[in-house]
């Protein structure tokens, strides 16, 4: 008979996992819960048979990583973002919470995978049942999970950065909004064609209007080296149309399409299928 003991604070946490070890479909296991002093003590009895406590050892250790990742993570995010980023105030700590947990969910955007994070789980839980029978749970996570911790340090580094170039992104539109909003308009209608990623502005009587170039009345910079697109915001933001249609050639709406929609606003339509949209769609097969 092998049994272990696992210590928790919270009764709800207790509940928690009671119900997740009645889900536990290992033979031979039994369990029961008593508590004692500040500790709810849930006592796990397996009936080893041929050498396989390993195999419930393993299963068990499954079991509280997914439960530790489950019940736990967010709030161990939060502790971190407290005691490593104490400067940000509480709002900001929330905005970047709330891009941490988005992102380590997402393959695309976590550095640990949950996969990978339960492994490291996994690892040191099995490493820690084959020398000791209890477990007191919140400390086993606040002083063996090092690993762990530093695999969520590093998302949240990452979703730090991520805050800092979005809050910079939305100061700066905010200026640009302003500075719109201050100024009179020049023109009219301009028409921006779109079509793949390249723009190209006309006038309301759909001449060719030409993108300014001239560096030192660019009022937007997106880098130290400047696009097309770089220059045909500037060139809007030099000239504050009154109305600025977008016809979509491609139907692709990305970061230079949004920015302008950001500046300016009610200013801006979007078409797709206008008498410009398939002259320059027509054109478009032609050359291809």
């Amino acid at each position: 008979m092998k049994s272990i003991c696992i210590k928790l604070t919270s009764q709800k946490t207790t509940n928690n996992l009671l119900k997740e070890l009645n889900n536990l479909e290992i033979n031979n296991v039994y369990f029961s819960c008593k508590k004692f002093k500040i500790y709810y003590n849930i006592i796990i009895h397996f009936k080893v048979k041929n050498n396989n406590l390993n195999f419930f050892l393993e299963h068990l250790s499954i079991l509280l990583s997914n439960f530790i990742i489950k019940n736990f993570e967010e709030q161990i995010v939060k502790n971190l973002l407290k005691s490593e980023y104490f400067y940000f105030s509480d709002i900001e700590k929330t905005s970047i919470l709330n891009i941490t947990m988005r992102d380590l969910y997402n393959p695309e955007e976590s550095i640990y995978s949950k996969s990978s994070r339960l492994k490291i789980i996994i690892n040191i839980l099995n490493d820690y049942f084959k020398l000791n029978h209890s477990l007191v749970l919140k400390g086993f996570i606040c002083f063996r999970l090092k690993d762990y911790f530093e695999s969520l340090l590093e998302q949240i580094d990452k979703s730090v950065n991520k805050f800092i170039i979005e809050k910079e992104y939305t100061e700066f539109i905010s200026l640009l909004k302003l500075y719109v909003n201050s100024e009179k308009n020049t023109c009219g209608e301009v028409h921006l064609i779109y079509r793949n990623y390249e723009p190209l502005l006309l006038d309301e009587n759909k001449n060719i209007i030409n993108i300014e170039k001239n560096t030192l009345n660019i009022k937007y910079l997106s880098d130290i080296s400047f696009s097309s697109n770089d220059y045909t915001l500037n060139t809007l933001l030099n000239i504050v149309p009154k109305k600025i249609v977008i016809h979509l050639i491609d139907k692709n709406i990305d970061e230079f399409i949004n920015t302008i929609k950001l500046v300016f606003e009610n200013r801006v339509i979007i078409c797709k299928n206008c008498l410009i949209c398939k002259i320059y769609k027509k054109s478009h097969v032609i050359h291809s």
